[in-house]
């Protein structure tokens, strides 16, 4: 086998000013600027780069950028078929380094970190085999697949051999599902029409072009205060009639009793679900909200969900409808492997959060593959759909009829354009120049 080896890891500091717009801007991140610490990886073989990034919201970029630093020791000069042999162990290497750990465990920056590491290394992987990332993924024997998992602090709810059972069990009708994916695309729902920033004119305005555009599910920040979210819940109501589904999105904002309190002056809008309710470390809290508010509410979750450990936890506690896995918080593909995997056994759809800068373009990998390889259905499945910044990509995710369309393209669709890498650089790109010279003429 072709020896390819990585030589080096190139990590820039790639921000967008989408808070001059409110783009993003929600109950408790109100001015986000949307940005990734990108990554690139190069190796032996000239024409194999790999291009991976994690998702922040502007100020800290740096701090994600300086840990990737830190991690690359651990991955320049390794063989691709060296990590990717054995996965599993690559992937603990990263999470697990001896004193890095203490930083973490397998949380915050570090974990932040790794995810883009690991996104650029999944992207050489898929760009080697000339697939896309859900196709390698499909294609994959259920124990190789299940040999890139680290089951460590989750095997009392799912053990590789259960994992494997669960692959197995939908193999003999995978063609199908492929075909099905091609043709029809994965349902959608729109974030663009409710971010909190927005005026209701605005609102109006982009419920009636999601409309258009075949969307069926919207759904809009909550949470900084009732009397605005009331009425800016009646606006979305009438442009998209009782038909339709409306989530509602508290980004953390409130205590366990006050988001209890808040949805039941939410429910006569019929809710479809409430996303991060509380804080995403309280499982115990959206346990609770999940027994107190109207049971048509589901409770949905994970955007900020560290780890498959919490992921299990919430599983375990019968505390979310929804299981929200990030191609970006959570350690790359690997992780979310875990986390929908065990989605599946315990029988709640994963409906991945998305938008940010990216995220679309890599989550729809997952998505593709859980429906294709592990759930084997759309009952009460979809995933978020925010239409901004795709535009710098090279293969941009694209929704069509208010479905993801399948990418055929090879890798993980994170290659960005060199010109918007440029422009946007931090602080240094045309782009930001500007903004900080007239932030200082205007202070």
């Amino acid at each position: 086998m072709e020896n390819i080896r990585l030589i080096s890891i190139e990590v820039l500091d790639i921000r967008f000013p989408t808070s001059k717009e409110a783009h993003g801007s929600d109950a408790m991140h109100t001015d986000p600027d949307y940005s990734a610490p990108y990554v690139t990886i190069t190796t032996t073989r000239s024409d194999l780069i790999g291009h991976g990034f994690t998702f922040t919201v502007g100020r800290g970029n740096e701090i994600v950028l300086t840990a990737i630093e830190s991690l690359k020791r651990l991955v320049i000069g390794k063989s691709l078929f060296e990590i990717t042999d054995d996965f599993a162990g690559f992937y603990r290497s990263l999470t697990s380094e001896t004193q890095m750990r203490w930083l973490g465990p397998e949380k915050g920056v570090i974990h932040l970190a790794t995810a883009a590491i690991l996104n650029a290394i999944w992207d050489l992987w898929a760009k080697f085999e000339h697939k896309p990332v859900w196709k390698l993924l499909v294609d994959m024997e259920p124990e190789k697949l299940v040999s890139c998992i680290d089951f460590r602090y989750i095997k009392d709810v799912l053990t590789p051999v259960e994992a494997i059972e669960i692959l197995k069990a939908n193999r003999g009708t995978i063609s199908a599902r492929e075909e099905e994916m091609k043709k029809e695309g994965f349902p959608a729902y729109t974030t663009s029409v409710g971010w909190l920033g927005y005026s209701d004119e605005r609102i109006r305005k982009l419920c009636k072009e999601a409309i258009e555009e075949g969307f069926t599910m919207f759904k809009m920040k909550v949470g900084a205060n009732i009397e605005d979210d009331k009425r800016r819940a009646s606006i979305i109501r009438e442009e998209i009639g009782w038909e339709r589904k409306l989530a509602m999105d508290a980004n953390q904002r409130w205590e366990v009793n006050e988001a209890i309190e808040y949805m039941s002056k939410l429910t006569p809008y019929k809710p479809y679900w409430i996303e991060e309710p509380t804080s995403p470390d309280d499982i115990l809290g959206h346990a609770k909200i999940a027994r107190s508010i109207d049971p048509s509410i589901g409770v949905a979750t994970g955007e900020q969900c560290h780890n498959r450990i919490i992921f299990k936890q919430l599983l375990q506690a019968k505390a979310i409808s929804f299981c929200q896995i990030d191609s970006c918080r959570l350690a790359s593909v690997n992780e979310n492997l875990a986390v929908i995997l065990m989605a599946r056994k315990f029988g709640i759809p994963v409906c991945p959060h998305a938008g940010g800068v990216g995220l679309c373009e890599l989550v729809q990998h997952l998505i593709f593959f859980d429906y294709i390889c592990v759930s084997a259905s759309l009952e009460h499945r979809v995933c978020e759909w925010v239409d901004h910044l795709h535009e710098h990509f090279e293969e941009p995710a694209r929704v069509v009829n208010g479905r993801y369309r399948i990418p055929l393209g090879h890798g993980f669709s994170s290659d960005m354009k060199e010109k918007s890498l440029k422009d946007y650089q931090f602080p240094k790109g045309p782009v930001w120049k500007a903004i900080l010279n007239e932030m200082k003429a205007f202070p």
